[in-house]
């Protein structure tokens, strides 16, 4: 009977885990929505402030610490510097860009380029695999951007917005890969949250504010409520309980729905049909965090 409950308990976080990947890719589309209706600061704004209310209360229902400890603070300051950044270019790619695309682009080349940057950090060579996996990646961001084409195109598209969001994102990941070790990751995330609602309200404006606020509408509302408190809070959130409870190796493999259902979701709501270069970029990326990921639930960097 036990076994039975474990096994329903183990289905019910695989499930939970599908759906919140599903709403992660889904975000792409839903910020593309969103980025018509103002000023990227004031939106990225809103977006910061509500998760932070809505991660708020999650803690509080769920009885977690709110605490961080002191020597957590200055990678939190850290970290809130970088997803403030990341933010604003997400928004401002998608201004220009296609969600979809963008979508594939930025969470195919992600786990690529933090784990390169992890192994200069950690100052150890690649082994065979990790190099392989390195540079399929490298060709899947080739072919993503298309770089056989005009560079001048590719500069205005607004994917030089989705590349510079994938380098902050990989550098962000280096302070909050650590964050369990200051508390709970999400009392953790609440604060960094926290900080980039004020870090973002003083670079945007009172006038850009309320003139957001004028132009909302249900629309609006309704995918600002399932950008923040959806995909950013709740989503993120059962990831990270999910990934202590099935394991991170498990947990992590999720992680390859996230670009199909970016693509999947800007076709059906936005109707950006899928390209072939993103297609195939897309499974090289693809590919090459299977190879990376292999090699790192075998062999835990030795930098701790």
């Amino acid at each position: 009977m036990n076994l039975l409950s474990k096994e329903n308990k183990e289905n019910q976080f695989l499930i939970g885990m599908l759906v919140s990947m599903f709403c992660w890719g889904l975000s792409w589309a839903s910020g593309k929505v969103l980025s018509g209706y103002g000023e990227t600061t004031s939106i990225a704004f809103f977006r910061l402030s509500i998760t932070f209310v809505a991660l708020l209360l999650i803690l509080f229902f769920m009885k977690e610490r709110m605490a961080v400890k002191i020597n957590g603070w200055l990678p939190l300051v850290a970290a809130s510097v970088f997803m403030t950044i990341y933010n604003y270019l997400f928004f401002e790619g998608l201004v220009h860009g296609k969600p979809g695309a963008g979508g594939v682009l930025v969470t195919t080349l992600n786990p690529i380029i933090s784990y390169g940057i992890m192994l200069l950090v950690a100052l150890r060579k690649p082994t065979k695999n990790e190099a392989i996996g390195l540079i399929i990646g490298v060709i899947a961001g080739a072919v993503l951007l298309k770089v056989w084409d005009n560079w001048n195109s590719i500069l205005s598209s607004g994917n030089i917005y989705f590349v510079l969001a994938t380098f902050t994102w990989a550098i962000l990941s280096l302070f909050t890969s650590k964050s369990s070790r200051y508390g709970s990751p999400i009392a953790y995330s609440l604060w960094m949250y926290g900080s980039c609602s004020v870090l973002m309200f003083l670079i945007t404006s009172l006038s850009s504010n309320m003139a957001l606020l004028r132009a909302a509408d249900t629309l609006f509302w309704m995918n600002m409520f399932f950008s923040a408190v959806i995909t950013t809070s709740f989503a993120t959130t059962f990831y990270f309980v999910a990934t202590a409870r099935l394991g991170a190796g498990k947990a992590s493999s999720f992680i390859f729905l996230v670009p199909f259902s970016a693509a999947l979701g800007s076709w059906v709501f936005l109707q950006e049909q899928p390209q072939i270069h993103t297609i195939i970029g897309g499974l090289l990326g693809i590919a090459a965090v299977y190879i990376i990921n292999r090699k790192v639930n075998k062999e835990e960097f030795k930098s701790e």
